[in-house]
Order: C-alpha cells, then structure tokens, then sequence
C-alpha cells in the first residue's frame, strides 16, 4: 500500500485563514485603509501561531502543512507588510522606497527558505533571525500606532531604517526565543502566573500599545542577548586567560 493522501483539515483552515488575511492587507491597502491592513496582518500571526500548534496537539503535522504555512507566510509576513509600508510612507522615495520594500520581502523569503531546512530540533528551542511574522507585526504595529494614536504617519526617513533594520534581523544569524516549549499543562510559579495574567490584561485593555511595545520588544531581545553574550565570553576569557609570563 502506498502512503496515504489527503490533508487535515483542521490545521489547514487555520493557515487558510493565514493567507486570508494576507490578501485582504492588499485589498486594504489599495483602497488606502492602512489601518485595517495593519490589523490583518496582525490577526494573520495569531492563525500561524495556532496552526502549528493545533497540528502538534492533534498529531496531525506533515509535509503539505509545512509547506502550506510556508506559503502562506511568505503572502502575509513578506508580500503584505513590504506592500502596506511602500504604500504608506516609502513611496515618495521612488526607486529608495521600492527597493526597501523589496529587501524585506527578500529577506522574509530568505529567512522562511532556511527556517525550513533548519534541524526540528533546533528550531523548538530557538529561531536563527528574526521570524518574518515578528518583522511583518513590527511594521504592522508602527501604522496600528501612528494611524490610531497620533492620527499621522510616521518620518519616511525613519520608516525606511526601520524596514532596512528587520530586513537585516530576519537574514542574521542573531538567536531569538521561540516558546514552542511552552506547556499550559505544567505547574509554574505563582509569580509568573501574574506576569501572564497581567500581559493579558493589558494586551486585552489596550491592545495598540501593547502590539507595539511586544513586537519592538521581541525585535531587540535578539539585538540585546547577543551583546550579552559576547560581553560575558569576554569577561571569561580574561579571568580564565594565563598571566604574562616576566622573562626578566
């Protein structure tokens, strides 16, 4: 008997409605409604974040999901965010705005491309570049921000340096936290069941401020550990380094 065919159509509706959302940023932004555009983006990372999770609980992983959510990526953290900030800031750049754009697109193809020839193992505990559906938040949560709270848009010198900055951050080898771990099951501190309790809170009572706050906190944890990491090394590296030897 050969292999079995087919796909799990649990799983694969929470990618559907992935690539939903990312082809509704587009409608979005061509009737210029950047806002709502940003918000798809937004509600597309929570169907990515659920679709492989569901697929884990349910053991209904496979190669056909896995590309599906690749592609379905690539549509909604590349395509669309590259799209939403050209048109919202970077087109009166001309040619240094759509190239921008283009960069990040590139950079989230580049950075799917080798997330899925990384090890299993390896990718559970720790992602290698920034993931494209942070880069594809932070951009989203930069309009979310300056179109709702300061009803205007953000300096285009500005935006084109942050769109260069994760276009790079996706391509690094700088490590980020991937909580695939994490296990509603086991016991955790009291402490730290505040901590979420409190997160929730405010991501539920001010939701704009807190997408902002989490996706440029997310984007600097990589930034920030690796300038730790290679101050610790070299504090090591003295302490345990030999004397000089005084041949006098």
């Amino acid at each position: 008997m050969g292999p079995k065919r087919g796909i799990h159509i649990l799983p694969s509706l929470f990618t559907t409605g992935n690539v939903f959302c990312g082809f509704y940023a587009f409608v979005a932004v061509l009737n210029e409604q950047f806002y709502y555009a940003a918000w798809a983006i937004t509600i597309g990372m929570i169907f990515d974040g659920l679709d492989g999770r569901i697929a884990r609980l349910t053991k209904t992983t496979s190669a056909f999901g896995e590309q599906y959510d690749s592609l379905a990526d690539i549509i909604t953290f590349g395509m669309a965010p590259a799209f939403l900030a050209y048109s919202w800031v970077l087109k009166p750049f001309g040619r240094l705005g759509w190239m921008a754009a283009f960069l990040f697109l590139l950079c989230a193809a580049l950075r799917l491309a080798r997330f899925n020839v990384t090890k299993p193992e390896t990718r559970s505990h720790y992602f290698i570049g920034l993931p494209s559906p942070a880069a594809a938040v932070v951009v989203a949560s930069i309009v979310i921000a300056f179109e709702d709270l300061f009803a205007t848009r953000m300096n285009p010198f500005i935006m084109v340096m942050v769109v260069y900055t994760l276009a790079f951050l996706m391509v690094s080898n700088i490590k980020y936290p991937a909580f695939k771990q994490f296990e509603f099951k086991k016991r955790v501190v009291f402490s730290r069941f505040l901590f979420v309790i409190l997160f929730i809170y405010v991501l539920a009572t001010i939701p704009r401020v807190a997408l902002f706050i989490l996706g440029i906190t997310y984007a600097v944890i990589g930034p920030i550990g690796l300038l730790l990491a290679n101050r610790k090394q070299e504090a090591e590296s003295k302490v345990t380094s030999p004397p000089p030897v005084n041949n006098l």
